[in-house]
């Protein structure tokens, strides 16, 4: 099958389409002819050297697929060949085929293509899972997304609105706060100015129930002058960098909380947990028109390289998606 490869570590021309060997199944797995795979920043760490998969998942990279069951194992009752998938991998996704176990597979709802459906998984399952199974956001609550204008952020504000709750985005870019305003977003706030006070002001002085922290370093001290009492921030991604210092006085004050959380090297039993509440409580938006992924451009996957350049460049707004 075709694959993207890395054959070095390095800037995104070190990206080659070649070829790996085709995935069997295994008892309880499923192969799927992959049509699309979304590009997520993981794999631009794992380009770069910094993110390598967890031992025993494959080198090729990409974190997410969605396309057409070619082939099950003997013990699979979920699924059968021409069943159209989407879902979460820990590698492996910029590839023509994937396998895996059968309880990760999550279909793809009616009326969604499967590019649309290669947009999905990673950045909705990734906001899902952070914003309402581990931070409890509840209706009436208010939601602060920094990087309102990537596609975990567009996913969130979309998620947010769906179940109620105030959403409230950072950006550096004017533009993706103006784009993302247009998807439901409460209230957009510079990156570079001093949000922290106006999340207090427009929030009555209570500040922001939950944080969805894609940025990291530079933004903590000002996360915890913006975080309500009893508040939960929760980090995903840090792109700004990982260490900075905390008050841990004012953490105490506010009753706070602040943890992180990633999907990729999680176990077969939780992705499955997660894949089963996701189609429970989130899949239906797809199809009533609730939620609807925001995707910037779709690429050949032999122009792999201008997705990861593009996404380097902070040029996009929500999804990159790579065809096959």
């Amino acid at each position: 099958m075709r694959a993207v490869l890395i054959p070095e570590f390095g800037e995104p021309d070190v990206l080659r389409l070649g070829t790996a060997c085709d995935p069997r199944p295994g008892p309880r797995e499923v192969v799927v002819r992959v049509r699309a795979s979304g590009v997520n920043r993981a794999d631009v760490l794992q380009r770069r050297g910094l993110y390598p998969p967890p031992p025993g998942a494959s080198e090729v990279p990409g974190l997410e697929f969605a396309g057409i069951v070619e082939d099950v194992g003997g013990a699979v009752s979920r699924w059968g060949p021409g069943d159209r998938v989407m879902g979460i991998v820990a590698g492996g996704g910029y590839a023509e085929r994937v396998v895996v176990d059968e309880r990760v597979a999550v279909a793809i709802p009616a009326g969604v293509d499967t590019t649309t459906a290669g947009a999905i998984p990673e950045v909705y399952m990734t906001a899902y899972d952070a914003v309402f199974r581990q931070a409890a956001l509840e209706r009436g609550e208010t939601l602060l997304i920094h990087a309102v204008g990537s596609g975990v952020g567009t996913a969130a504000l979309q998620l947010a609105r769906r179940a109620g709750a105030r959403s409230i985005g950072t950006s550096r870019t004017a533009s993706k706060l103006e784009r993302a305003a247009a998807m439901g977003l409460g209230l957009g706030l510079p990156g570079g100015d001093a949000w922290d006070e106006a999340v207090r002001n427009t929030t009555g002085g209570r500040g922001a129930d939950v944080i969805l922290d894609l940025v990291g370093a530079p933004y903590l001290a000002r996360n915890q002058a913006a975080i309500a009492v009893g508040g939960r921030h929760v980090v995903v991604g840090v792109p700004g960098g990982s260490r900075a210092e905390l008050d841990l006085r004012s953490l105490m004050a506010r009753r706070a909380r602040i943890f992180g959380t990633v999907l990729r090297a999680r176990s077969v039993e939780e992705k499955a947990d997660l894949a089963r509440e996701f189609t429970e409580s989130v899949l239906s938006g797809f199809v009533d028109g609730a939620l609807e992924p925001a995707i910037d451009r779709v690429f050949p996957a032999a122009c792999a390289a201008d997705a990861h350049r593009r996404m380097e460049q902070n040029r996009n707004f929500g999804k990159l998606v790579l065809v096959w």
